[in-house]
């Protein structure tokens, strides 16, 4: 079950606010080129896929064939992209060894049983194929501009899941290696665009704040926008690669 719930509200904010400008979009590209063997018969898992912005990537870097698992039915009827299946990352719908890849992006901490997720990984992905999940971990809030205006929102980051217990629960089901780096991206043009662009029900983080929290922090940003409009907001998100 997902930390939050992504109801009408949610999926609305979500796909308002949650995409890449094509720079941004060109640095995972080229982050997951280093790990990923592109072919025209490739069949890559988008699990937690949101709106499918993922997906719609996905097939136009390689022509592969997507499929996107997503469990909220106000997110699928948001989809930019076709046939978002129904469905939960620790009972996939798919026949045994049928993927080559799977991506999960900013979903690995809406998901508490992560041993019965790496499992079901295991069952559905080809010997070798790599599991690359897109996140935030927890004791990793410092690449994160969002968690420098909303200090509180770094202690609800220390309660998802840790690189270390990640890569442990994988293990155990049979992906022994794995590799970490950090991608910078173009998150808004500037702190003002970021500013008045801000959905709190499209981050949850910001949704299990209290009030006055969100409040305080939401002052902090648009103090700063003030005082450099013309600054753009560069994060820098972990790419964590299991295989």
């Amino acid at each position: 079950m997902a930390r939050i719930a992504y109801d009408e509200r949610a999926a609305v904010a979500f796909a308002a606010t949650r995409h890449l400008d094509e720079g941004g979009i060109a640095r995972w590209q080229a982050a997951v080129g280093r790990h990923l063997r592109p072919r025209p018969d490739l069949r890559l898992l988008d699990l937690g896929a949101g709106t499918g912005t993922w997906s719609v990537a996905f097939r136009d870097w390689y022509g592969a064939q997507v499929v996107a698992v997503e469990p909220s039915a106000a997110m699928r009827t948001r989809a930019v992209c076709p046939g978002l299946v129904a469905g939960r990352a620790e009972a996939l719908p798919f026949a045994a060894a049928s993927l080559d890849a799977a991506w999960l992006s900013t979903v690995i901490h809406h998901l508490p049983d992560l041993p019965a997720v790496a499992a079901g990984l295991r069952r559905v992905l080809r010997p070798g194929a790599p599991v690359l999940v897109r996140s935030v971990f927890a004791g990793r809030s410092d690449g994160i501009s969002l968690f420098r205006w909303f200090p509180e929102a770094a202690r609800v980051l220390d309660s998802y899941p840790s690189v270390t217990q990640v890569r442990a629960a994988f293990a155990a089901a049979g992906f022994p290696t794995a590799s970490l780096e950090r991608v910078s991206q173009v998150s808004a043009a500037s702190l003002a665009e970021a500013a008045a662009g801000l959905r709190r029900e499209a981050h949850s983080p910001l949704l299990l704040l209290d009030d006055d929290a969100f409040a305080r922090g939401l002052d902090r940003l648009r103090r700063a926008a003030v005082r450099t409009p013309d600054a753009p907001v560069v994060d820098r998100m972990d790419l964590l690669v299991l295989r």
